[in-house]
């Protein structure tokens, strides 16, 4: 493996980090005291982001966007996670399950998001149906040219009202060998449409700014032109979006992580008890010592997975290491740091409580530690079934 930057990435990674640090980080403070971001902010960040060639740089070049292979988009994702991810999001990555428009969805949907016309959600989890997907409720029954679509949807996270959402519903049962299973079918479905209503959901504990939404549907009648992609074939939409995004958590979290690590050092090398720099003492050094190996490894394996997904090799079980990882190494730092920066750690003028309180939900979302520890011991397990 070979992971040494191109000159183009190099300058890419620099111009990136430059953005965050004068366009982003400035803003996290207000941002998460809020648990919002102001209107205009999220409007400057997009607009900046739309001049210096940032904006939807995960699409194809054929579609308007930034044509990167998954590795440079890695290291997009790892700079982009240095900071509150309700203010990173701005710098809109439109889901590639856009990509499956067809028809007039292309100018209605993927052309107005690389745009930055538009904003979507993607409206897959359910009060009852979390990592367990099969548990869906929310059904689309078809009704001539139409689908009827009931159901709730929760947890559904986005830095904004968004304009649309790629919704997951159960649009039938079919038999397999395993016996029956839900058929689900993704849909555009507008915010405004007769029979949808979104509204704010609760405020998190992590990612204050980034906000939740509930999403219900109450017999809204859609058009089967709504749908995306192929009827029954949601699921696998779905997990080609949740596969990559994992890797995408990983490499958020590294980027998470060497932020922590730069502070903590510094503040280790200034800080004086006892006549000398705290970081003399072995109780600091070694929990630097375990942050800075600990981020190695992490990058090594968000950088494998892109690396394979480059060659379209990539497997879910290596998104799901890169991600389970990656996570919990991410919660190991932020821990070190609070404790390397005692009392300071826990207060509002320092970032280190605000990125310790934002490092938990990375082991929840795109699938739970338990989730990826599932899929990898699967992988494991099944070379031996008979």
């Amino acid at each position: 493996m070979n992971y040494e930057l191109t000159d183009e990435q190099t300058m890419l990674v620099d111009s990136l980090r430059a953005f965050v640090e004068q366009e982003i980080m400035p803003y996290e403070a207000e941002a998460d005291m809020a648990a919002e971001v102001p209107a205009e902010v999220g409007e400057r960040i997009k607009r900046r982001a739309m001049e210096m060639g940032f904006f939807a740089a995960n699409l194809p070049e054929s579609v308007g966007g930034g044509g990167l292979d998954y590795t440079t988009l890695g290291l997009i994702e790892r700079e982009l996670g240095k900071v509150s991810y309700a203010l990173s999001a701005f710098v809109a990555r439109p889901t590639e399950l856009l990509l499956a428009c067809e028809g007039e969805q292309i100018e209605k949907y993927l052309n107005a998001c690389v745009s930055g016309e538009k904003h979507e959600c993607f409206a897959l989890t359910e009060p009852g149906a979390g990592s367990d997907i099969m548990s869906m409720t929310t059904r689309a029954v078809a009704d001539g040219d139409d689908y009827v679509i009931n159901g709730t949807k929760h947890f559904i996270s986005s830095p904004c009202m968004p304009d649309f959402a790629i919704l997951f519903a159960v649009t039938g049962v079919d038999d397999t060998p395993r016996g029956e299973r839900k058929r689900i079918t993704a849909f555009l479905v507008d915010h405004g449409h007769p029979g949808f209503d979104m509204r704010l959901g609760s405020i998190a504990t992590s990612q204050r700014a980034y906000r939740t939404y509930e999403l219900h549907f109450d017999n809204c009648r859609v058009h089967k032109a709504q749908v995306l992609g192929e009827e029954g074939m949601g699921l696998e939409l779905a997990n080609k979006w949740l596969h990559m995004g994992r890797v995408w958590v990983g490499a958020q979290c590294c980027g998470k992580m060497q932020r922590l690590l730069d502070l903590s050092t510094e503040w280790a090398a200034t800080r004086k008890q006892f006549g000398q720099a705290i970081g003399k003492f072995q109780g600091t050094s070694f929990k630097i010592a375990d942050m800075a190996t600990e981020l190695h490894a992490a990058d090594l394996m968000v950088m494998h997975a892109c690396e394979r997904a480059d060659e379209g090799k990539m497997t879910s079980n290596d998104a799901a290491m890169a991600k389970l990882f990656a996570s919990e190494a991410l919660g190991r730092a932020a821990d070190n740091a609070v404790q390397i920066f005692g009392g300071m750690g826990l207060m509002h003028e320092l970032p280190i409580e605000r990125m310790w309180r934002d490092a938990r939900i990375e082991r929840i979302w795109d699938g739970t530690s338990e989730i990826q520890r599932h899929i990898i011991s699967r992988s494991q397990l099944r070379q031996y079934e008979r």
